[in-house]
């Protein structure tokens, strides 16, 4: 027994696997992980998908999370895309990619396959809290006093400018873009999904009517979301982010699910694993 008892004790302070490494996922097509509005979880950590990507290479991925403007349009972060997602189908020698697209990267990513040509190389288009039929957030940031809106737009700009050495920047054009009336009376009408693309969508919710734990930053926007459009994560509610294939929600607000954890208290998330979690269904799909 007392042998044993070491041996237990031994093996619990080695901490000694057979396979300690996380498991191969086999994904024949490279991954490219789109992010969304702002920069708000970005500084010094590469970027918002940066961490997810560099985690899902450690399962054998070739995933890529390229930075474009935080604070600009749709059409003019697709040109930015366009540029970032060319040298990753040369360095793959892949004629094919997958994107996974948190936020306003989703809508980024529809226009891209739609109008310029994507649905040539992109086989699925996976969105993560896209505001596919946009956030009443944005509506609230518009009707803020002349004074205080102004003051917002100029400092995102400035930073959206400087931060990214190519990057340009016009944030008002950008949030009306992301209202309920864009998408629904131009962005959707004039973007449907093409034919040879798979879409698949997920929905973040936290906070007010559920029982996640919510970053304490959000919770006046949570509540404020919650009035209008129901369960949300904070910038985006489950109705609008449901979009083509409904693969469910996701148990963490919207900053959590790329990572980024305040100091504020709140559960953690495993956006890592999450992310795997989507390469393993697309392994199973045959991607």
């Amino acid at each position: 027994m007392p042998k044993q008892l070491t041996a237990a004790a031994l093996q619990r302070i080695a901490g000694l696997e057979a396979f300690p490494q996380p498991s191969i996922i086999s994904l024949q097509t490279p991954v490219v992980l789109m992010h969304g509005f702002g920069m708000g979880a970005t500084f010094r950590r590469g970027g918002h998908l940066h961490e997810e990507a560099m985690y899902l290479r450690s399962r054998g991925i070739r995933a890529y999370a390229p930075n474009v403007a935080a604070y600009n349009t749709v059409e003019a972060r697709s040109s930015m895309w366009l540029r970032r997602i060319a040298p990753i189908l040369d360095e793959t020698r892949s004629e094919r990619i997958v994107i996974i697209a948190h936020s306003m990267g989703g809508l980024d990513a529809r226009h891209l396959i739609l109008h310029e040509g994507l649905h040539e190389v992109v086989d699925v288009l996976i969105t993560v809290s896209t505001p596919h039929r946009g956030s009443s957030i944005a509506n609230l940031v518009l009707e803020q006093p002349s004074v205080v809106r102004k003051w917002m737009m100029e400092m995102a700009d400035w930073l959206g400018t400087h931060a990214l050495e190519d990057a340009t920047a016009n944030a008002l054009q950008a949030i009306t873009q992301l209202t309920p009336a864009y998408l629904r009376n131009s962005f959707n009408p004039e973007t449907p999904d093409h034919p040879d693309v798979d879409y698949w969508s997920f929905a973040g919710h936290a906070g007010k009517g559920t029982d996640i734990t919510l970053d304490p930053v959000l919770r006046f926007l949570n509540a404020y979301l919650y009035e209008r459009e129901g369960p949300n994560d904070g910038f985006v509610s489950v109705d609008s982010a449901r979009w083509g294939t409904f693969c469910g929600t996701v148990d963490a607000d919207h900053a959590r699910q790329v990572g980024f954890q305040s100091k504020l208290g709140g559960a953690n998330f495993d956006s890592n694993g999450f992310y795997a979690t989507i390469a393993e269904r697309l392994y199973d799909a045959g991607f």
